[in-house]
């Protein structure tokens, strides 16, 4: 046993020593290029051997000047753990510090590169959509339209600070009495219903509805068109019928015809059920591609990172002349070769994500040139494993390559995800279907349905059968839900019997 141990102690401590570049690429290959410049940034802060390399003016050539690779410096070379130089870690970190008062010429970006970094940070700003009104702030905006009391003007605004994100009052489980209980003073809930009236009042149509009924009751006005038959649809819970296509039922108790009563099923349907929900979409951030992919004038695609955003870097010759200087002291040098090393793996992990990316998004590009081309609206099927064979990476590289990563190209700017799909194959051609196809075909068969007589499930399954789409029952039930297409009962037309 303890022969074993031996035989694999070298291994494992090649993993050991490996273990930490390759977290560190895995880590880097995954990061979006904004998260990556902040990244960077941030490595800069900490690690005084890391500097700005500027890119040299048109009319110049490169003036190399303060910058050298690392030529001598082994960064697979033995790290080193004695006693001394873990005790000392403190004190040399202090003496970075002195360090860096005396390099910090060489560490500060220049104007240009000042003035660079600030033209990013304003484009991003200027991408970035302004702050979207509220619902709170939109309402409170009408209240000098009101006739209110300066006692009714600080009820409605406490009212209006109980809306949720739908615009609903609180809710049944929180009915007025509750309210007038946590108002600041003494307040009874007749007069705070007398105001909740006049909030009712304002727009958006439906804003202080305790409950659906009543959202949609305050949006129905004297011109509403079937405006007594939708109360009436409403009033006798009729909502479910509706949602449920049973206009039978509703012709029977309300004594219309099927086609008046599809009249107002229709203006009902236009009634905004959460009028609040306009105001509080979520903040769209501004996307910036890591990718950018161009179409020649020969029909070609090219790949190009977009790198403007990461700060290019590289390792300031003075440390490196002062830790190869064999009279400096060694725990000074020991710990300019652990941040030299730092900055080496950090440089190599950034090179190597750019690429494994372009590598990546070349060989995906291959595969869905029709979809870039519009020859057609849906993915090829297309599986990670196939990228990762063609580019001879391991699939979970791949993986990490296209996580949170955008592309932009030609026909828009994309999630890199976004080109894998999967699918299935059809048994007439024995080719790859993509599953957009198959929904494609499933709106078809429906668009072209008799709405007298729909099509159920099992009919659309055997129809999608019979052009060659093998799919389950369950696939097309969860695929019609999917492309939010009602059951074949919801459908059906009841004017055409």
């Amino acid at each position: 046993m303890s022969s074993m141990r031996m035989e694999m102690s070298p291994r494992l401590q090649q993993t050991m020593k490996l273990a930490p570049r390759m977290i560190q690429s895995m880590e880097i290959l995954q990061l979006p290029v904004i998260a990556l410049a902040e990244r960077v940034e941030q490595e800069m802060e900490e690690n005084p051997v890391l500097e700005l390399k500027e890119k040299p003016a048109a009319d110049q050539d490169d003036p190399g000047g303060e910058a050298a690779p690392a030529d001598d410096f082994d960064p697979d070379g033995p790290m080193v753990h004695d006693a001394d130089a873990e005790l000392d870690f403190k004190r040399l970190e202090a003496m970075d510090k002195d360090w860096d008062g005396h390099f910090n010429e060489e560490h500060r970006l220049s104007r240009s590169g000042i003035d660079d970094a600030g033209d990013k940070k304003l484009e991003a700003m200027q991408n970035m959509p302004a702050r979207e009104q509220s619902l709170q702030d939109y309402l409170e905006e009408q209240l000098p339209y009101l006739d209110l009391s300066p006692e009714q003007h600080e009820v409605i605004e406490f009212l209006i600070s109980n809306l949720d994100e739908r615009g609903y009052l609180c809710h049944k489980k929180t009915p007025l009495e509750e309210l007038a209980k946590n108002y600041g003073r003494p307040i009874t809930v007749e007069d705070l219903e007398d105001v909740l009236h006049m909030l009712q009042k304002l727009d958006p149509a439906g804003v202080g509805a305790r409950d659906l009924n009543e959202c949609l009751l305050l949006q129905i006005g004297p011109d509403t068109p079937h405006g007594e038959l939708i109360k009436t649809i409403i009033l006798n819970g009729h909502l479910e019928d509706v949602a449920c296509n049973r206009l039978p039922v509703i012709q029977k108790r309300t004594g219309a015809d099927i086609s008046t009563i599809k009249e107002a099923i229709e203006v009902l349907k236009h009634l905004d059920p959460k009028p609040g929900s306009r105001f509080s979409s979520d903040s769209t951030h501004y996307v910036v591609p890591d990718i950018i992919v161009e179409r020649t004038e020969e029909g070609e695609y090219t790949v190009r990172l977009t790198e403007d955003w990461t700060p290019n870097i590289h390792v300031n010759r003075k440390y490196l002349e002062l830790y190869r200087d064999k009279s400096a002291d060694p725990k000074a040098k020991e710990y300019l070769r652990r941040k030299i090393q730092a900055a080496q793996w950090l440089i190599e992990s950034i090179e190597q994500r750019r690429a494994t990316l372009e590598k990546v998004t070349r060989a995906i590009i291959s595969h869905q040139k029709a979809f870039l081309n519009r020859e057609h609206d849906y993915i090829e099927p297309l599986k990670m494993q196939q990228i990762a064979d063609q580019v001879k990476v391991h699939v979970t590289t791949v993986s990490r390559a296209v996580d949170d990563k955008w592309v932009e190209t030609p026909r828009g700017v994309f999630p890199l995800k976004r080109f894998f799909g999967g699918g299935t194959k059809n048994e007439v051609t024995g080719e790859d279907v993509a599953w957009e196809k198959i929904k494609q075909k499933l709106l078809d068969l429906i668009d072209q349905e008799d709405k007298s007589e729909p099509l159920s499930d099992e009919d659309l399954v055997k129809k999608l059968h019979e052009s060659g789409y093998p799919v389950a029952r369950r696939t097309v039930t969860k695929y019609r839900k999917m492309l939010k297409i009602p059951s074949s009962r919801q459908r059906k037309d009841w004017a055409m019997e």
